[in-house]
């Protein structure tokens, strides 16, 4: 079966739910007793760039509409309404516009609505089958709200000028045109959303929104799949999967970034293993482990490790171009505001790479001893068996009856990104870039924690308040 017969033959099997009568889609749309829960999750997140990275037919394009038209109505459920805003609808073509962004909009705008129709080509009363210019929507406020429609092969000049509240990208823009409409919604403080199909593996959106790589506070995304919608059949789902290829099913599917090399780490999942910080317990307090380095990032994270053996990344020192005495100081400062245990001459203990023993022609001590006489004392007797190191890490990834033994805090942004980024490269060896953190983590799995039962059992108030201290942490997932 082709790919256009299972995308039609999905579309066909999408559940009745939206269609009771009585209510309009936009009433309906997630209203039921079915609810697509990442929909839900993307209209309630408060961030002004947020994607969707989706599979076909995973819901995703609807969010995409149902989100312009509750911000041009003015009834956005999580947010502050305003009374008339501008805002536009990207596709890739005209063509691409009219067969599904442009359908989808007017199918969650009620006809009694609609202010005013300008057309590119075909007749306002017949919208559906010509190409929209803009839509003047009634405000509930009783202002107009313009929705705008824009394609990428106009060529990004087409994009210059205007002040928007919002842009919705339905599919994967060129970069020019992406940046551009970064700057439309600036003055406005305006949001951008997108939802897209990452049929292109890595294009300039995995380094810009799933890798953050600008660490931009506001940037957002989720994926989406045939099973987050309630409303595809699930044995229809099994069906068209088994005619997929493994790379198609990757992005078409799951709505993943497809590579040719593969992931390290696939057993990462953002929404699992980074957490909030809460304060973490003296007792929990294991050590830090650092990844040397002068021109390249120094990595140093620090480690604790629960009563039940779970570690944690709490937090980390990551920087570039500086020398010993800043590194050192940045790491004391840090352990400081943690409350860190030194031993009983107020020194800090660590783990390090054993290549910081190493004399360099720009020192006479060796990067460990530069550090010991700062008060850092540095074991280099680390275990560097990279294939044994990144097993180790995996295990505690995928942890134990379906509970990960891994976390790290969320503002551990660095070691996070580096989980994202890291692949194979030849020879079954990780490929020698962004790998500070991941080098640290290994250093310290193979090496340091302590998952044996503590010298001294917890009392069972000690217990329950570790308890309710990972609940908590667990129940602010990052994102």
């Amino acid at each position: 079966m082709r790919e256009d017969e299972i995308i039609a033959k999905l579309l066909e099997i999408e559940g009745e739910e939206r269609r009771r009568a009585g209510k309009g889609p936009l009433e309906l749309y997630n209203a039921g007793r079915k609810k697509h829960k990442k929909q839900v999750a993307f209209h309630k997140c408060k961030k002004r760039n947020r994607w969707v990275f989706g599979g076909n037919r995973s819901g995703k394009t609807e969010c995409g509409a149902a989100e312009c038209v509750y911000m041009a109505r003015g009834v956005h459920p999580y947010r502050k309404n305003k009374n008339g805003v501008f805002g536009w609808v990207v596709s890739l073509s005209q063509q691409v516009q009219r067969d599904v962004a442009q359908k989808k909009i007017l199918h969650y705008l009620d006809a009694s609505w609609i202010e005013d129709i300008v057309m590119l080509s075909g007749r306002k009363d017949s919208p559906d089958s010509g190409v929209i210019d803009q839509i003047r929507v009634r405000n509930v406020f009783g202002g107009i709200s313009v929705i705008g429609f824009k394609s990428c092969d106009q060529g990004r000049e087409k994009f210059q000028g205007s002040s928007l509240d919002f842009v919705w990208f339905d599919e994967e823009p060129p970069r020019d045109v992406y940046e551009e409409c970064r700057m439309r919604v600036l003055d406005r403080r305006g949001d951008i959303f997108g939802t897209m199909t990452p049929l292109k593996g890595r294009t300039f959106l995995f380094d810009e929104i799933y890798m953050n790589a600008r660490g931009d506070p506001e940037v957002w995304y989720e994926f989406m799949e045939w099973a987050d919608n309630p409303f595809l059949d699930r044995r229809e789902i099994a069906r068209y999967g088994a005619a997929l290829g493994e790379k198609e099913l990757e992005s078409r599917r799951y709505g993943r970034f497809c590579a040719e090399e593969g992931l390290v780490y696939p057993e990462f999942d953002e929404r699992v293993h980074v957490i909030s910080p809460f304060s973490v317990p003296f007792e929990w307090q294991d050590t830090i482990s650092i990844d040397p380095g002068l021109n390249n990032p120094l990595a140093a994270h620090w480690y604790a490790v629960d009563f039940d053996g779970n570690v944690y990344v709490i937090a980390e020192h990551y920087e570039a171009k500086r020398d010993i005495d800043h590194h050192a100081a940045r790491i004391k400062e840090i352990s400081e505001k943690l409350g860190w245990h030194t031993d009983g001459k107020g020194r800090l203990s660590a783990l390090i790479d054993s290549a910081a023993n190493q004399r360099t022609l720009a020192s006479a001590k060796s990067v460990s001893e530069l550090f010991y006489e700062r008060g850092i004392l540095v074991d280099t007797r680390v275990d560097k068996d990279i294939f044994a190191g990144v097993a180790r890490v995996k295990s505690y990834l995928i942890g134990e009856n379906g509970k990960p033994k891994l976390y790290i805090f969320s503002n551990c942004v660095n070691m996070i990104r580096e989980f994202k980024g890291y692949f194979w490269g030849e020879g079954d060896v990780p490929k020698k870039r962004d790998d500070h953190a991941m080098d640290g983590l290994r250093y310290y799995l193979m090496t340091k924690p302590k998952n044996e039962a503590p010298a001294k059992e917890p009392t069972p108030v000690q217990k329950d308040k570790m308890r309710l201290m990972r609940r908590l942490a667990k129940g602010g997932r990052y994102g």
